[in-house]
């Protein structure tokens, strides 16, 4: 998709703090960071959501998780634990439509949810 932020991130037209990259998978530093750690974790190929993902892409989401797991040891803090989060659409909280797990971690990491709106 010629106009997705991280489809433009993975081609380096728009800069980023890369930490990870393979032939599937990109990872990069979270522009608006909400811990001492926070990477995104994207598939190269453009997909939506979660909730497009089919049968065909059970592997890659699978090595998005395992990079994941690199990652937060690459960062020392697999030990003290992370967070990983997929937000999937418009009430999940999805701001960017292109698939991305958020590696989160570094502090103590304490969340309550509540609904914003009823729509």
């Amino acid at each position: 998709m010629s106009d997705c932020i991280f489809c433009k991130i993975i081609k380096k037209e728009i800069p980023a703090d890369i930490v990870y990259e393979d032939e599937d998978v990109f990872a990069f530093k979270d522009n608006h960071p909400i811990a001492p750690v926070h990477i995104l974790i994207i598939p190269k190929e453009h997909i939506e959501t979660i909730d497009d993902l089919e049968e065909k892409d059970k592997e890659l989401a699978g090595k998005m998780i395992l990079t994941a797991k690199k990652i937060g040891r690459d960062f020392k803090i697999a030990e003290g634990g992370y967070k990983l989060l997929f937000r999937v659409k418009k009430h999940g909280g999805q701001e960017v439509d292109h698939v991305h797990l958020h590696l989160i971690g570094g502090a103590m990491l304490v969340e309550r949810i509540y609904p914003i709106n009823s729509e």
